[in-house]
């Protein structure tokens, strides 16, 4: 009769049962990290101001809806909700379209300067965005002096500064990936009759989708959550939520509970376009990062 109670015999390609235990707890531990903070948002922001300011209490004692209709009035969340739609939609797709267009030409032609190109394209990642800062400042109001084109204090000024350090990153980043897509494809399609826009738009943007997402992911995350240059480069009409969210403090009271419910609204487009667009991101990156 067999015996039932014999462990089943190990594979010896499997990895040792401390390591097991230890990636458990490692993975427990850091779940706790992230879903820790989460949950003190959620509950903070159905607690009344009183609750929040006070000693802090893991299970609240008085559950509201309040905060969530408040950060509406409190202050104008609609419309720099709006304006970081626009800012970072528009951002997006001029990134995208110009970086499929560039990675394209240096991917499939050779030109004087090429690879001064690329290296002057990655070399603008290496300095902090602090530093242009100033100059495009100064640029904006002296364009919008001497033209009368209003840079500064417009979305269209915020969504060219975007593109500085967004469209750099998506076009080394196409590069890459252009570069993964065979060329006899190209070579076929213009053997059946199509120009390179058409080989282009055809064959190379469709088996590129997936790094196409990728830097569109980016390039709208880069635009949504940045402070720095829209809180200069941007006044009370076209300021975006990032800058918006500091409207919930006050000189006599911070609203605790309204900012944690606000900053939960506006982290909800970024996070489902992050979950619609999970399977495509991670194809993009791992495909566009090696060659």
């Amino acid at each position: 009769m067999p015996d039932l109670h014999r462990a089943t015999p190990r594979s010896p390609m499997a990895p040792p049962r401390s390591f097991l235990w230890f990636r458990r707890i490692f993975l427990t531990l850091l779940s706790g990290f992230v879903l820790v903070p989460v949950y003190v948002m959620i509950s903070s922001s159905l607690k009344p101001l009183a609750d929040v300011s006070g000693t802090f209490r893991w299970l609240p004692s008085d559950l509201t809806i309040r905060p969530y209709i408040d950060i509406w009035s409190t202050v104008p969340l609609a419309r720099y909700f709006v304006n970081s739609l626009i800012v970072a939609g528009a951002a997006t797709v001029c990134s995208v379209v110009i970086a499929v267009f560039s990675a394209y030409a240096v991917s499939r032609y050779d030109f004087r300067g090429k690879r001064t190109f690329t290296v002057t394209v990655l070399s603008t990642q290496m300095f902090p965005g602090i530093l242009f800062l100033l100059p495009l400042f100064l640029l904006y109001v002296n364009i919008g002096n001497a033209t009368g084109i209003a840079l500064f204090g417009s979305r269209g000024g915020l969504i060219l500064t975007y593109l500085t350090f967004s469209l750099p990153f998506s076009i080394w980043m196409l590069i890459g990936y252009f570069d993964s897509v065979p060329r006899d494809l190209d070579e076929a399609a213009l053997v059946d009759g199509c120009g390179p826009l058409g080989a282009l738009f055809r064959i190379v943007v469709p088996a590129a989708i997936p790094g196409i997402v990728a830097v569109s992911v980016y390039s709208f995350m880069t635009a949504w959550g940045e402070v720095l240059f829209a809180s200069v480069m941007t006044n009370d009409t076209t300021r975006t939520l990032a800058v918006g969210l500091q409207g919930y403090s006050t000189l006599n009271d911070v609203y605790w509970n309204q900012i944690m419910a606000a900053s939960l609204v506006v982290s909800v487009p970024v996070v489902a376009g992050f979950l619609l667009l999970q399977r495509y991101l991670v194809a993009g990156l791992t495909a566009g990062a090696v060659k």
